[in-house]
């Protein structure tokens, strides 16, 4: 199933929305979540390597709005040190979703493991309506 990239720099004349952005805040952007809906509840997962539970913040706001951030510090330089490849990403992230009506949201659970942050956010019953049959007569 094909999924949809929002670029929001994608028509702006530059060559890459990559080189804009200094490695400092490059976190913001790789920060990769899943989102999938269960019967049960809405799980996302979000990868963070290297981090710890403590740098990472899960917050659920009045408008059903679920925010997951954190920071990753910079690695200390050595004046001595010679760096001939640099990938990683450093910096502050920030991701928000608006979670749908049937999202408890007293019932929100974090847990992390391995670098992968799984924030699972139980689904409300939803009571099916009674079908009752009416006999035709005649």
């Amino acid at each position: 199933m094909p999924f949809d990239i929002w670029d929001p720099l994608k028509d702006f004349p530059f060559t890459s929305s990559s080189s804009l952005i200094p490695r400092e805040n490059s976190a913001f952007l790789s920060t990769r979540i899943d989102w999938k809906e269960t019967p049960e509840a809405h799980v996302f997962k979000a990868d963070l390597p290297g981090l710890k539970k403590e740098e990472v913040r899960v917050e659920i706001e009045d408008d059903r709005v679920l925010q997951i951030s954190g920071e990753r510090s910079v690695e200390k330089e050595d004046k001595n040190d010679t760096w001939h490849h640099v990938e990683r990403s450093s910096g502050r992230f920030l991701r928000r979703f608006r979670l749908p009506a049937n999202a408890k949201m007293d019932r929100v659970k974090a847990s992390m493991e391995n670098g992968v942050l799984t924030v699972t956010v139980p689904k409300e019953e939803v009571n099916k309506p009674e079908v009752k049959a009416i006999e035709i007569s005649g």
